[in-house]
């Protein structure tokens, strides 16, 4: 269930920035606690994290970089500083992480005060653009963790605002990008936005086309971006011979592999979570550019009173939806 409730105005600290929300999109993993099924969400909570804002107030604190009027986006996660990732410094993937409509109340709201170093400036991005920034910059992230470079061949698994993202980032790397999926919009939105091939996963054999288009060889790197037992087991199945998996998608329940190809194919299998500033930045540059369809990954804008309504469409067809943002005038 999901309604609109009144609280607080949030009161700024010194270290602090407060912002008033112009944009915020739902992701599936909204969707999923809209359902029900997210196992990662303490309720209740304020859903959003995918953020395009705009600066009201900064705390004295507060550096001259971040000023009252600036278009900006924000990072959604914690860092505890004290983990394991955190003395790595990978802290997207911190131990103790608490991400905005997750583990605590998210930006779905008028106004958020957060400490000024998880605001990032959106340079000349509209606040509706900025709204799309944190999830591209996950697929962003993963194509880091796959080291994808000019003599990859790419395939990206499920062509949601994630995966998009990793098919953008792996093109403009120089690698060869298969995008693959089960819907022939999202797989020609993929081909505009710098796959060189789409396979739909449905209709087609999914293992000759890849021998076709690689000769033989099979990918150099899967990215799994859907999180479900057929698709992690084709990723395992279908990259090539010391090739590269990486996984984004949560599975919602246990997937069974042919663990002989972990080891005959010598394959690198990796986690991606979250994104690291860099791939903020990455995005906002890429963004910046003017050649992103934008208006095609918005399938829906609404007011606040509208949401749940978005929400229950969206459930009834999840295929057929990119981003929804909720507008806040």
């Amino acid at each position: 269930m999901m309604k609109i409730i009144d609280i607080a105005e949030p009161q700024m600290g010194d270290d602090e920035v407060l912002l008033k929300m112009k944009y915020v999109g739902f992701c599936g993993s909204d969707l999923n606690t809209f359902r029900g099924g997210n196992p990662m969400v303490k309720m209740p909570v304020v859903p959003g994290h995918e953020v395009g804002a705009e600066i009201v107030k900064v705390g004295k604190n507060v550096p001259d970089v971040l000023k009252p009027g600036m278009t900006v986006t924000v990072n959604p996660y914690t860092n505890c500083g004290k983990c394991a990732s955190c003395r790595n410094g990978r802290v997207n993937a911190c131990e103790h992480n608490e991400t905005l409509g997750v583990q605590r109340w998210g930006a779905m709201c008028e106004y958020l005060s957060l400490p000024w170093v998880k605001v990032i400036p959106a340079g000349q991005l509209s606040a509706r653009t900025s709204a799309l920034i944190e999830p591209m910059s996950v697929g962003f992230h993963a194509v880091s963790r796959a080291q994808v470079t000019d003599i990859d061949v790419v395939m990206v698994i499920g062509c949601g605002m994630v995966g998009m993202g990793a098919v953008v980032r792996a093109a403009q790397r120089g690698a060869i990008v298969i995008a693959a999926d089960i819907d022939d919009e999202k797989l020609a939105l993929a081909k505009q936005m710098g796959a060189s091939y789409a396979v739909n996963t449905k209709t087609e054999d999914v293992h000759a086309r890849l021998m076709e288009i690689t000769s033989g060889f099979g990918p150099d790197v899967v990215i799994e971006a859907v999180g479900s037992i057929p698709t992690y087991q084709m990723a395992i199945n279908e990259v090539g011979f010391t090739g590269r998996v990486v996984c984004i998608g949560y599975a919602k329940s246990e997937v069974s592999f042919q663990t002989k190809y972990f080891v005959q194919k010598e394959l690198d299998i990796r986690g991606s979570r979250n994104a690291q500033p860099s791939d903020f930045r990455a995005v906002i540059h890429y963004l910046e550019r003017g050649t992103c369809p934008v208006d095609r990954l918005i399938s829906n804008e609404v007011e606040p009173e509208g949401a749940a309504n978005a929400m229950d469409q969206w459930a009834a067809n999840p295929g057929k939806v990119f981003r929804i943002l909720v507008h806040f005038g």
